[in-house]
């Protein structure tokens, strides 16, 4: 069985500079104001200017948002927000803000700035408008009683700082994270290599992308020896490297290029995950996931310059043909990886992958992985680790993270972290036996694949691919995080 792909929730839009003429809301309308921090006075001018003064008196102003009832017998949030507010808190605000609001299934929602900075105002608009799709947003659930959808008709911004606001990408990125969501909420027998590469074929005909799909005959042909030992004892020979182009008119041959490791199902192999550490694993796909997701984001914005996107779609399983420790294989390129763990499935995959993309001469490329532990006890589950090639993006990279809200925190390059990847057998290990730092072990493996001149940033997503409760704008567990990095990264490097 085939899933449907989610479509993101049409919302209208309604933008005024003034106030809003009347202020005798429709009880089903969910309200939010917007002040200054530490200001409050602006409401005492308005309709409800007593009764917000009496109710907001109430609280401390440490307490934000602070939600109450209308004099209507709707909900409402007052928000303060500082001039200084970074995106990530804007939207972990917004998150906040809106959740409770969308719990009492408004048909609309009205916004009303008293912002004196109209820059906060329009990235509190678009927070706002970010938090909602987000919210609105339904992951599948594989049940006969059908979900009730939520339903929000329109929004209506009131004050002059939203005609500042990118909503159209807001709505881009949206419809990329919830599309990345939905397809790492999948369970394992419902997304299995097979029917990801049929979901991800039928939307490339819809948007008008190429798309060729490198199956097991062709790798064998290829030579991608690294891909093809991790599905060795997979009883489906579904298994293979999709590959998607978009391509706008009148753009340049030299495309970006986006990778995804797509493990839609993580055994360990011979390296049997034990205890409960295999629950989840149907997850191990969400690299892959962001990918298209961005991609499909890109697409929406209509970026100018041509993206290629690379999902390696596969599952690592256990069986008498399963690789073993100290087997020795031979990637795409001649390089030859001793293997020391085949529960680190996903370094393998994305060699050849990489391998493969070189060839297509990219102009620069990003890789998501739900890679290594060693980057959730580095970070946490905050932010996602990057390793760049390139040691002049470093800054370049956090700036993009902060300025999308996706914090990105980047590790060191360094070739004499080879030294301790040297096999006596073959040209490199696959990992350490023991020790810190593996996700740096694996950057330098993976970057062996990719060619010197073309820039490259490896993302491991393994820290913040969930974290409970939600994280910025997103309210689930699951984040799908990575799909506005990678949007603000190419746009970055398209404006250079």
């Amino acid at each position: 069985m085939t899933p449907e792909l989610p479509e993101l929730q049409e919302i209208l839009i309604r933008s005024e500079e003034g106030a809003p003429a009347s202020w005798d809301f429709e009880p089903t309308a969910g309200i939010v104001i917007l002040l200054p921090t530490g200001d409050r006075g602006a409401i005492a001018s308005t309709p409800w200017g007593d009764f917000l003064t009496r109710t907001l008196s109430r609280y401390p102003e440490t307490e934000n948002p602070v939600h109450f009832s209308t004099p209507g017998g709707g909900r409402a949030a007052a928000v303060s927000v500082s001039e200084a507010t970074t995106p990530f808190k804007a939207l972990t605000l917004a998150r906040k803000v809106i959740g409770p609001l969308l719990a009492e299934h408004p048909s609309e929602l009205t916004v009303i700035s008293f912002l004196n900075d109209d820059l906060s105002a329009g990235a509190m608009g678009e927070a706002l408008l970010a938090a909602v799709h987000a919210g609105l947003f339904q992951l599948p659930r594989i049940s006969g009683t059908p979900q009730k959808p939520k339903t929000l008709e329109t929004i209506h911004f009131y004050g002059s700082g939203f005609k500042h606001a990118d909503f159209k990408h807001v709505e881009a990125t949206a419809e990329g994270n919830n599309l990345a969501r939905w397809l790492t909420h999948l369970p394992g027998n419902y997304l299995t290599p097979g029917i990801y590469r049929d979901l991800a074929e039928s939307l490339a005909k819809k948007e008008d992308w190429e798309a060729h799909f490198y199956d097991r005959d062709e790798l064998e042909q290829l030579g991608a020896g690294a891909f093809l030992s991790v599905v060795e004892a997979s009883p489906v020979r579904d298994a293979g490297i999709l590959h998607l182009k978009y391509r706008p008119n009148g753009a340049g041959d030299k495309p970006f290029a986006l990778v995804g490791k797509g493990i839609c199902f993580d055994t360990g192999g011979s390296n049997l995950k034990v205890g409960g550490s295999m629950l989840g694993m149907h997850g191990d796909m969400q690299g892959s996931a962001v990918a298209l997701g961005a991609f499909l984001a890109i697409t929406r914005l209509k970026l100018s310059q041509p993206v290629d996107c690379w999902l390696a779609l596969a599952e690592n399983h256990i069986g008498s043909r399963a690789v073993k420790c100290n087997d020795v294989i031979t990637a795409l390129d001649g390089t030859t990886i001793e293997l020391i763990n085949t529960d680190a499935e996903g370094r393998m995959v994305l060699s050849d992958t990489l391998a493969l993309v070189s060839r297509s001469k990219p102009r620069a490329i990003i890789d998501y992985a739900t890679l290594t532990g060693a980057v959730v006890a580095a970070l946490g589950q905050r932010m996602a680790g990057a390793i760049t090639n390139r040691r002049d993006w470093v800054e370049p990279i956090i700036q993009a993270g902060e300025g999308c809200g996706e914090r990105v925190w980047p590790f060191p390059y360094e070739d004499d972290y080879d030294e301790d990847l040297e096999s006596k057998v073959a040209d490199t290990l696959q990992c350490r036996t023991a020790g810190p730092g593996d996700h740096i072990y694996a950057a330098r493996l993976l970057g062996r694949f990719v060619e010197k001149d073309i820039g490259w940033i490896h993302v491991d997503m393994a820290s913040s691919g969930t974290h409970k409760g939600g994280l910025a704008h997103i309210p689930t567990d699951l984040q799908g995080f990575g799909v506005r990095f990678g949007v603000a990264w190419f746009e970055k490097l398209i404006k250079e």
